[in-house]
């Protein structure tokens, strides 16, 4: 079973996206999160699915929030790079390893 990685930025990333959703009204954070956990479960059960986008790099994108989930898949672990903004700094994440 491949083991998920994160990132040390996602944390940062996935709560300000959670408190701007709050703020809009209760319980849309989480909701966000919920289509977060969502999506990690996919990506871990099926890695290979989604498009590369740049090298090794896949990408999952969100049904309910303009989010998209960037991973790379290792030997034994699926590593998040970044949770984007589709309409936001497209590739500001290029730089993570």
């Amino acid at each position: 079973m491949l083991k998920l990685v994160f990132h040390p930025d996602i944390g940062q990333e996935i709560k300000a996206a959670y408190d701007w959703y709050q703020e809009k009204a209760t319980g849309l954070g989480d909701d966000f999160l919920a289509e977060l956990e969502s999506s990690y479960g996919a990506i871990l059960e099926l890695p290979e699915t989604w498009p590369k986008i740049r090298k090794n790099f896949r990408r999952f994108i969100l049904s309910k929030f303009p989010f998209s989930v960037i991973y790379k898949q290792t030997l034994n672990q699926v590593i998040v790079i970044a949770v984007m903004h589709q309409s936001r700094k497209p590739y500001y994440w290029v730089k993570r390893k």
